[in-house]
């Protein structure tokens, strides 16, 4: 899985030794364990996925880490991009507004061992207790940048995010300059499950 990663342009080996570490199989249905390190995104609970290893490697490579960050994930789903960013030294706060979700990956991440903080809430609204963050990573798709998350941002942050419609995205970095001041990158095309809350879509 990691060859692969390597040979379609992920360079950082923070993130490759990561995605190493993190055992896939632990974040999905045993049942499919026998896809569990092909690069594909597969069904969790509640109609969501867990992403494909290139999206989970290519967003946090996105990041710029550095040991000892404070790191917000919007979307916590399986809680496997919550685990990779615990392995990387991150201080890591990840929301999910599923409750069922949020329940199961709490209790996975702690029976595995990975120091991060969870939080049941509209993640689309961030967690404005513990900003500012260094970054934002959010893992589903939304129709713009939301600024709640965009003013959690440190200066000098960066946020990670799928911007568009629901078919498609397209990958955006957005980096906090200064107080009110913002510089946004537009990089390659995606697919994610939509974000829900008050700034995701509104599916009804």
């Amino acid at each position: 899985m990691v060859a692969d990663l390597v040979a379609r342009g992920i360079t950082d080996e923070a993130v490759l030794t990561a995605l190493r570490s993190v055992p896939r199989h632990g974040f999905i249905e045993g049942a499919l364990d026998a896809e569990a390190y092909l690069d594909k995104a597969l069904p969790i609970q509640s109609g969501q996925t867990i992403s494909q290893p290139f999206t989970v490697a290519y967003q946090t490579q996105l990041l710029k880490l550095r040991p000892g960050m404070k790191v917000l994930e919007i979307g916590t789903g399986s809680g496997y991009q919550a685990a990779v960013l615990a392995v990387m030294g991150m201080r890591v706060f990840t929301v999910e507004i599923d409750r069922r979700l949020y329940l199961e990956a709490r209790s996975r991440l702690e029976d595995l061992g990975y120091a991060v903080n969870c939080q049941h809430s509209d993640g689309s609204s961030g967690w404005a207790a513990h900003q500012p963050y260094d970054c934002i990573l959010v893992t589903a798709a939304t129709p713009a940048v939301p600024d709640a998350l965009r003013n959690q941002l440190g200066i000098g942050g960066r946020l990670v995010v799928p911007v568009g419609g629901l078919t498609s995205q397209r990958m955006m970095v957005v980096t906090r300059l200064a107080k009110a001041e913002f510089q946004s990158e537009i990089l390659h095309e995606f697919k994610f499950v939509p974000l829900r809350g008050k700034y995701g879509f509104q599916t009804g």
